[in-house]
């Protein structure tokens, strides 16, 4: 007799305990070396850059923000990776070192190294983004790799690099260069491309008072995403030109329009490993766009996707206890430890508050009767009983005083913060509360 008993549906990748499935077509690119951008300063994104720099910012809980494009560089078969390091390095390399070391393996000829300026063209720091490279061109002579991909160590998305080398190789190109469309009225802000049927870039002009629309799509240009392949060859030909030529040192101002003037450019259309409708690129290079990016992990059906294990961001592994909230409300008015649409981080205590659409960091505690609102807490923040937090980033080990209320009177936030034009409080441990 056949099992009356109903059978369970078939599994997918919907399943939250789904296999990971990255071998498909997977391969490890062991002749292309990849550069990560990372040294910059991010000034406005300043306060959260005082003391770290700009891809060393803690983002969505547990991450970092350069972990996104380390990742994609591990999901997409890129095992040899120089970090190229400059700003208040020390809090980058240490999470670089516990959290990304192991991960590869030396005697497979995998790694990871970071590389500070070491001054061996010259007496002076990276002048530019193309200037970090060039002194470092040693580097591409000593490994001499096929290609060079080259990345920016401070944006948020998913990206398989080998459909985007793949599509380098077939187009026969000297570069290659990522890109997405944006709506022409924000294109200002970026490297705008224009292109022919092919594909080849026959101009690149940066942040266009007049922004080149894309043939039919009016409303919208074609944008630099900051991620670039180039042979090699034509790469350190076009940086020692470069080098010697009074300019800004710059991938976007100097070395993509020079080559888009070679006519061996060609521009690669953004595919987005994050399967949602609208492809998600974000540059989260001011507190505005780093706080708007943190809000959307934290809706329903989040635009940004964390839990697909078939593309996995990793991170620096901490060993966490679990999440905990306490106390259950049991009559009126008494404590009630919950959580509502937000991202709550292993070793975090919601002890009888309120937190709802907000990012709680490891080792977060919030007291009783606070009420954490559309905010973002990083690690060992402490909020205090009866405190109210609305639209904020708290950095790293604050402590809220008890009773203390932000993101309600934003003129008086102004007198002891720093409030953005779009008005999120940003609070850091050495700022006054009175």
């Amino acid at each position: 007799m056949s099992d009356p008993s109903p059978q369970p549906p078939p599994r997918t990748l919907e399943h939250e305990d789904a296999a990971p499935t990255l071998n498909r077509g997977f391969v490890i690119f062991h002749d292309t070396l990849a550069m990560v951008l990372a040294g910059g300063q991010g000034e406005r994104l300043w306060p959260l850059t005082a003391h770290r720099s700009k891809p060393a910012v803690p983002f969505g809980g547990t991450y970092r923000i350069i972990d996104f494009t380390l990742s994609n560089c591990l999901n997409s078969g890129l095992r040899k990776i120089y970090v190229l390091t400059q700003y208040k390095s020390l809090s980058l390399e240490r999470h670089l070192k516990i959290g990304w070391d192991p991960i590869l393996s030396p005697e497979l000829g995998e790694w990871l190294y970071t590389v500070p300026p070491q001054l061996r063209v010259g007496e002076r720091w990276y002048l530019g983004t193309a200037d970090a490279v060039y002194q470092n061109i040693y580097l591409l002579e000593n490994e001499r790799p096929r290609r060079v991909i080259v990345l920016s160590g401070d944006h948020i998305y998913k990206m398989d690099y080998q459909k985007l080398i793949r599509y380098h190789e077939a187009k026969g190109a000297a570069a290659t260069v990522a890109c997405i469309e944006v709506p022409r009225e924000a294109a200002r802000g970026f490297g705008i491309l224009g292109v022919d049927d092919e594909g080849r870039v026959l101009s690149f002009v940066e942040k266009p008072e007049e922004p080149r629309a894309i043939p039919g799509k009016p409303e919208l240009s074609l944008a630099n995403m900051g991620v670039y392949v180039f042979e090699t060859a034509a790469l350190t030909e076009t940086l020692c030109s470069d080098a010697g030529a009074p300019t800004r040192h710059d991938f976007g101002h100097d070395i993509l329009p020079m080559m888009a003037r070679q006519g061996n450019l060609y521009a690669y259309p953004f595919l987005d490993e994050n399967k949602k409708e609208v492809h998600y690129w974000r540059d989260i290079g001011t507190l505005d766009a780093y706080y708007e990016a943190s809000m959307d992990l934290v809706d329903v059906h989040p635009v940004f996707n964390l839990y697909d294990r078939s593309w996995p961001i990793r991170t620096c592994p901490r060993q966490l206890p679990p999440a905990k909230t306490v106390f259950a409300q049991d009559k009126p008015g008494g404590r009630r430890g919950v959580a509502l649409d937000s991202l709550v981080s292993g070793g975090a205590i919601i002890s009888g508050g309120r937190v709802e659409r907000s990012v709680l960091s490891p080792h977060v505690r919030v007291n009783s009767y606070a009420d954490v609102r559309a905010s973002v807490l990083m690690d060992w923040v402490d909020v205090g009983r009866y405190a109210r937090l609305n639209r904020a980033i708290v950095d790293k080990g604050t402590r809220i005083p008890p009773g203390f209320v932000v993101g309600e009177d934003p003129e008086r936030d102004r007198e002891r913060f720093v409030v953005t034009e779009r008005g999120v409080t940003v609070i850091t441990r050495d700022m006054k509360f009175e």
